[in-house]
């Protein structure tokens, strides 16, 4: 199993989401830096991703939509923050309208990557933070959890093939 380990922490308004890869950083780092090998695991399967507005650098907005089965579209953003290649990022990631903006009904998550070695593979943590509990909840309630172990359980078959796949 990708997923290792989910921690939930009410406090600190915090999920954490665990999971190894048995690839080398350098290489995990790869599904996150192109945006091809992202649109291929970034959203639950079925779900495709397309990220048309991409440029990992602090300050920049990245847009992306995911097509559901139905062909219906579900939009959102992300705001980059800090980029370490090929360690980590941080970024703002919300829910946007049909033309890409943001949707102030939905709450904004900070989403904190770390890539570290661990034996021949990578340890990626994703620290998701939430301006409150109740968004916190919100989103879990919607399936954030299992979505989010579903779109990771498809990063092996990424990082396992040729990165100019």
């Amino acid at each position: 199993m990708t997923m290792i380990d989910v921690q939930k922490d009410p406090a600190a308004r915090t999920l954490t989401f665990t999971a190894r890869f048995d690839a080398p950083v350098e290489r995990v780092w790869q599904v996150w830096a192109d945006p091809r090998q992202l649109e291929r695991w970034w959203g639950p399967p079925g779900y495709s991703a397309t990220f048309a507005d991409f440029e990992l650098a602090p300050g920049r907005e990245v847009g992306y939509f995911m097509t559901g089965p139905d062909g219906k579209r579900y939009h959102g953003w992300w705001r980059i923050l800090s980029v370490n290649p090929p360690r980590g990022l941080e970024f703002e990631d919300g829910f946007a309208d049909d033309d890409g903006r943001p949707n102030p009904d939905m709450p904004t998550t900070t989403a904190r990557v770390t890539l570290e070695p661990d034996g021949e593979g990578t340890r990626m943590l994703i620290e998701s933070t939430f301006p409150t509990n109740d968004a916190m909840e919100q989103l879990v309630a919607m399936g954030m959890v299992e979505g989010m172990r579903e779109a990771m359980g498809q990063i092996p078959s990424i990082v396992g093939a040729d990165p100019a796949a």
